[in-house]
């Protein structure tokens, strides 16, 4: 299962907003995403509109970046195929984004705001009050009510979050690049000696990966609600990946030669943060990702940039 998502700030994506703002283009959206690709020809005979309106519309759907479109031979020239470019828009409002200190930038990201996932089971998601969908049912993980999950776990696969580059916005020099995140293998029960290989990717990029010895369960959770069980994971560690102009660091000890120059974020308008337990992982036991209402560190996924004096 692989599923695109976009996520959008209405302050600054409003071109989105208006290719949403009409019931025509959400129909043709709705229509590609569960027919697939089609030309203008077919989008028009299937919604019963003239060819006209399906053209002027598809040119502002392509102009908002919710479909793409590719040229191919017909019988008789050329035909234009629409592709749906997303599966689901999130609407989101980012809180301005403060310095902790002179040259710090820090976004918080909640675990269940993932703009891309592929997972296997056994899988699940919880909030602080319950279970979300179905356990090990992979489909879940597109489930609304994610946005609320303190807790997620799966076995192999990966989950994508989209954060804004908030140095490129200002114009900065990034100096280095952390991401700190509560983290735990995944075993049935818990099991403290249970390693896996947990790798991290920055836009397309592995920058290391880290091993974590196991799934711990040998006490409730600081901030772990009560009403979750306790024979199942209760804590993570709470792990720091830090890149720099020399390399990639976790707990400040070097993992990776994969440096900032490697990463060239000066030309990217987000850093997509990948979270994976690859396939051919060598030790694939699973994660789980801690966030707010549950572990030992009531927080989410953090990025902190430091940019140049």
């Amino acid at each position: 299962m692989s599923r695109n998502f976009l996520v959008i700030d209405p302050e600054e994506n409003i071109d989105v907003l208006k290719g949403l703002a009409s019931p025509i283009r959400v129909k043709m959206l709705k229509l590609l995403h569960m027919e697939g690709a089609l030309n203008g020809n077919d989008i028009a005979e299937k919604l019963g509109l003239p060819q006209s309106t399906v053209s002027t519309n598809l040119q502002i759907l392509e102009g908002a970046g919710l479909i793409r479109t590719e040229t191919q031979k017909a019988r008789k020239g050329n035909q234009k195929i629409c592709h749906s470019t997303f599966d689901e828009v999130l609407v989101m409002f980012k809180d301005d984004i403060k310095p902790l200190r002179a040259n710090t930038i820090e976004v918080s990201m909640p675990l269940g705001l993932y703009t891309s996932c592929e997972v296997s089971a056994p899988c699940g998601l919880c909030s602080t009050e319950g279970i979300i969908g179905l356990l090990d049912v992979p489909d879940t993980f597109l489930d609304p009510d994610r946005m609320k999950a303190g807790l997620i776990w799966f076995t192999r696969g990966f989950l994508e979050y989209q954060f804004p580059n908030n140095a490129k916005l200002a114009q900065n020099t990034i100096e280095s690049m952390e991401f700190v995140m509560e983290l735990s293998s995944e075993v049935p029960g818990t099991s403290a000696d249970w390693p896996s290989d947990i790798t991290l990717s920055v836009n397309g990029t592995e920058i290391g990966t880290w091993l974590s010895t196991g799934d711990f369960g040998d006490k409730r959770g600081v901030y772990t609600p009560d009403w979750w069980k306790l024979k199942g994971s209760q804590y993570g560690k709470l792990k720091s990946w830090r890149v720099t102009l020399d390399g990639t660091y976790v707990d400040g000890m070097k993992i990776s030669p994969v440096s900032l120059h490697d990463l060239d974020l000066g030309n990217h308008h987000s850093i997509r943060l990948r979270i994976a337990v690859k396939p051919d992982a060598k030790r694939p036991g699973g994660i789980n990702i801690f966030g707010r209402g549950f572990g030992n560190y009531d927080q989410d996924i953090i990025l902190r940039l430091q940019t140049a004096p």
